[in-house]
């Protein structure tokens, strides 16, 4: 499909943001087909590019080429007049722009919500922490404060220190939140010819997107356990013998059956038995005997849902 194919051919969105969630938002609508222009004072870069971010782990780097790949990225003296006439002017041009910018900076650009509300059919979606919580706020803090990272506790093994998730989830999905968050009132604006103004949070997308997965009434009874998180021998990661790892996701009865046969697993347990233990021992020794390479050619041609961990 050619960019011209593409759905949001035509949109032009000017993003202010940096770090995760505003330029992940961009990236979401560049890949569907928007000119996004990314605008950053050519002094103080995104924190990922040439900031606290990327000087303690250049791995941000990366993230920050990929975050913005495909956007035309341009850099301008914020405190130059002109600069500043022709940032308001590519705003002004554009059909929406995500916001990341300080309050004394957008009104040094004249950027404020008062500077555009003139303009039809323009959204204006600014990325904040939280709509109730004055303090600063990351990925890590917003999975905290809304419950959903005891969950991640109480799955691991009583230890003074606890490696977080292995992504910044919460900052991922509130990117893509603020993508569809966007869209929907672009539609609005353009029914009502009218600027629209809008506000998403960190933690209220965290809560709204993940909640949906430990509901209120299993918090309450003390739930921690489930399918996705490892309660059952069916659905789990094992080691193997070169201390590399597989991931076994056999639920249904059919791939459980198949997956014994060619592990040669013999034994009356359901795959959901779990209340012993005795079930993953089984499995675990039955997979620990084999490299991974040797599973993966045992499988390569059947259907178990087991996969290999590259």
């Amino acid at each position: 499909m050619s960019s011209k194919d593409l759905p949001l051919s035509g949109l032009t969105i000017i993003d202010l943001s940096h770090r995760l969630p505003g330029p992940f938002c961009g990236k979401i609508l560049s890949d569907l087909g928007a000119k996004v222009i990314k605008i950053e004072d050519h002094k103080f870069q995104d924190p990922f590019l040439a900031g606290l971010f990327a000087e303690f782990d250049p791995g941000f780097t990366s993230w920050y080429d990929n975050l913005n790949q495909g956007k035309d990225i341009l850099r301008f003296d914020f405190n130059n007049l002109s600069d500043q006439e022709k940032i308001h002017n590519l705003v002004l041009k554009s059909d929406a722009v995500i916001m990341g910018l300080p309050q004394k900076t957008r009104e040094k650009l004249r950027l404020t919500d008062h500077d555009l509300n003139l303009k039809k059919a323009f959204i204006v979606i600014e990325l904040l922490a939280s709509q109730t919580e004055k303090k600063s706020m990351h990925d890590l803090n917003a999975m905290a404060s809304t419950g959903l990272l005891s969950l991640h506790v109480a799955s691991l093994p009583d230890s003074l220190i606890i490696d977080p998730p292995f992504l910044p989830i919460a900052g991922i999905s509130f990117g893509h939140k603020a993508a569809t968050d966007l869209l929907a009132f672009y539609i609005k604006a353009l029914k009502n010819q009218a600027t629209n103004f809008v506000k998403t949070y960190l933690d209220q997308s965290t809560d709204e997107l993940f909640g949906i997965f430990w509901p209120k009434k299993d918090r309450e009874n003390g739930r921690t356990q489930f399918l996705h998180n490892g309660m059952y021998p069916c659905y789990s990661i094992y080691q193997t013998k070169d201390k590399k790892y597989v991931a076994l996701a056999a639920v249904e009865e059919k791939f459980w059956l198949r997956f014994c046969e060619v592990f040669k697993i013999n034994t009356p347990l359901d795959r959901f038995h779990y209340q012993d233990h005795s079930l993953f021992s089984l499995v675990s020794e039955k997979i620990s005997r084999l490299t991974q390479k040797e599973i993966s050619e045992l499988v390569e041609n059947e259907d178990i849902c087991l996969s290999i961990i590259k």
